[in-house]
């Protein structure tokens, strides 16, 4: 039987003027892609305004400060463990719930500000989180002190250009893929000699950093976490196999109908011996074949892959007023803090400086620029889990290492808010005077039990409303 193929119709399409074969395409074929591009941007802009609708009526969002004991000598895996215990916090949504009442997977807010210096350890969530939240820092941290605060955002301008203030921003996104991680806190250990072995807080140079802020000057370092499930477990699997050579199977229905179309013909032509048997080039490289570099690779992806992971979101903002700005020290050493979790055989962190950082160069500079700084002061504000690039994944290890309380016999900044000191309740043996029946002792004489009244004529004179000063003659103990 023999078939036959008539061209004639795509000859005539080929040979037709350059302007009449567009306008032949568009009426047959382009129309769809236009339409199907048009469609997903409606159904994008419908989902931004259900999802800002269930938003406002069903969140409500507060701001919690951390304050850590003083001596804090816990290491980064108590936040380590925070973020694991925060992973109850994922649901799922089905399509209904996404595409008719608009509802999300919430996102957590972690960050570190310093308002002129004064550097503060805040955590943001829907109000109906902070009983997680507060669970998950006081298993790690029993001495915490957990407090509700107002938005530090309002005290400063929110739109520019502004004639007092000016604002730098920017976003810290992975330079490769997200399957490798970064350098992990267990690597900033150090040895030496036969000395115990210390660990050196890289979160010493971001609160000296802080710390150094002067009146008018504000950083703030933030990290958008969202909880998800484990599907991409999966990708670090491909990641796996890319490096050790395998060959990668092919996904599409057609695809697959022609792997397995040449797969077949191949067997017959073997039986048949016109050609030799495929070889099996999906074995890939063995471990003894791999240089160490891809060794180290492997085994960081796997310990990636077996730990919790969260997308999430770096974001930085420093604003200040225009006469005291020193972007010379500030944005250049929070841009040194980041590069200390550089392992360039794996990952490292760089500034956005294509979407998002304040920076322009060449056509129409300056409103970009201003455009630039708008944004990311709305993000950071907002909050916002998707306004700038998209997220990365991180396990608990990285976010551990990127936010932690530091240790205090490494950092030593004079201006991190810390608890006053541990607290302990009374022993239960301590006698109570209400119901004591026996000889009073020397501690609770009858003179301190039963006071004698006190004379007039040498009363402390009491204090007027509002008068908080402290007389002169009040005894000290």
């Amino acid at each position: 039987m023999e078939i036959t193929i008539n061209t004639d119709r795509l000859d005539y399409f080929f040979n037709l003027p350059a302007e009449q074969m567009l306008w032949v395409f568009f009426i047959n074929i382009g129309w769809m892609i236009i339409a199907a591009v048009f469609l997903y941007g409606v159904s994008l802009i419908y989902l931004q305004k259900i999802r800002s609708d269930w938003a406002s009526k069903s969140l409500k969002f507060i701001i919690l400060a951390i304050d850590v004991p003083k001596g804090n000598e816990q290491s980064p895996k108590a936040v380590e463990n925070m973020f694991t215990y925060l992973a109850g916090a994922h649901g799922s949504i089905n399509f209904f719930e996404k595409w008719f009442e608009g509802k999300f997977q919430v996102s957590f807010s972690y960050e570190i500000v310093s308002l002129e210096g004064y550097t503060q350890f805040l955590i943001r969530m829907p109000i109906e989180f902070r009983n997680l939240i507060e669970t998950s820092v006081y298993s790690q941290y029993p001495d915490a002190e957990i407090s509700e605060v107002d938005d530090y955002v309002d005290t400063v301008p929110h739109r520019f250009p502004d004639e007092e203030f000016d604002v730098w921003g920017s976003e810290f996104m992975q330079a490769k893929e997200w399957v490798f991680p970064i350098k992990l806190y267990q690597e900033f250990e150090h040895k030496f000699g036969e000395s115990e072995t210390q660990f050196k807080d890289p979160m010493a140079a971001l609160m000296d950093l802080c710390s150094s802020l002067r009146e008018g000057e504000q950083l703030w370092f933030q990290i958008i976490i969202t909880p998800i499930g484990f599907d991409w477990v999966g990708d670090t699997d491909k990641a796996v196999d890319k490096i050790l050579g395998k060959k990668k199977k092919s996904s599409g229905g057609v695809s697959k109908f022609v792997e397995w179309m040449g797969e077949a013909s191949e067997m017959i032509y073997s039986i048949w011996g016109d050609i030799e048997a495929k070889k099996d080039d999906n074995k890939g490289l063995s471990m003894m074949e791999l240089t160490p570099k891809q060794k180290k690779q492997i085994e960081a992806i796997h310990l990636k892959s077996s730990k919790l992971a969260f997308e999430a979101k770096i974001r930085t903002v420093y604003v200040a007023r225009k006469d005291l700005m020193n972007k010379g020290k500030v944005v250049n050493g929070l841009v040194g803090y980041m590069k200390q979790f550089a392992a360039l055989d794996l990952n490292n962190l760089k500034p956005d400086v294509t979407i998002t950082m304040t920076k322009t160069a060449y056509f129409n500079k300056d409103a970009r620029l201003i455009r630039k700084k708008n944004a990311i002061m709305s993000n950071y504000v907002n909050r916002d889990d998707t306004g700038g690039r998209s997220a990365g994944i991180y396990n608990i290890e990285e976010l551990a290492t990127l936010w932690h309380f530091p240790i205090e016999a490494n950092v030593k900044a004079p201006m991190i808010q810390k608890a006053p000191g541990r607290k302990a309740d009374a022993p239960s043996s301590l006698p109570i005077v209400s119901d004591f029946s026996g000889p009073v002792p020397e501690l609770f004489s009858a003179e301190i039990l039963n006071p004698a009244p006190i004379d007039s004529d040498k009363s402390v004179p009491a204090a007027t409303a509002g008068d908080e000063s402290i007389p002169d003659n009040l005894p000290f103990v």
